[in-house]
């Protein structure tokens, strides 16, 4: 594999596989738990390559997403597509270890549930990831909706 692109120095921090357990909540559904997976890669381009999956504590799987991390000029974008037909642009911050992350568009086709919004705030200390991740949704305003704590593996 080839060395990462220079680009990619600020966030290089996330480069690995992350793993860990997490809980989620919203107005519209009842408490959860779920494990999760996180990988950070890269193919030498000017971005990371990102890919999540969750899965329910018995082991069936639950939400899937992947798509691009790009640190361009001091701030940072995330483009991301999910399986139940949505698709989010986010762009925001990184101050040191800390990536914060606003949705700029949310497209949604014809069959998806509704999503209006979404913002991520991503920590990593040492080779422990915290995030947290809020959405409008199903005529929701901005709620907090997950959090969860990985570790490097």
């Amino acid at each position: 594999m080839s060395a990462p692109h220079d680009a990619v120095a600020p966030v290089s921090f996330l480069l690995g596989t992350w793993k860990g357990e997490g809980r989620g909540h919203y107005p519209t559904i009842e408490d959860f738990t779920y494990e999760e997976e996180v990988t950070f890669s890269h193919n030498g381009k000017p971005f990371l390559i990102y890919s999540q999956h969750t899965r329910s504590p018995g082991g069936m799987p639950m939400h899937a997403e992947t798509g691009y991390l790009r640190p361009v000029d001091g701030r940072i974008e995330l483009v991301l597509a999910h399986p139940f037909g949505a698709v989010e642009i986010c762009e925001g911050t990184l101050e040191e270890n800390r990536i914060e992350l606003a949705s700029t568009s949310v497209a949604t086709t014809a069959s998806a549930k509704s999503l209006e919004a979404t913002r991520r705030v991503i920590e990593v200390a040492g080779d422990e990831l915290n995030y947290d991740f809020f959405m409008a949704a199903v005529g929701q305003g901005l709620e907090h909706h997950l959090s969860a704590t990985l570790r490097k593996v």
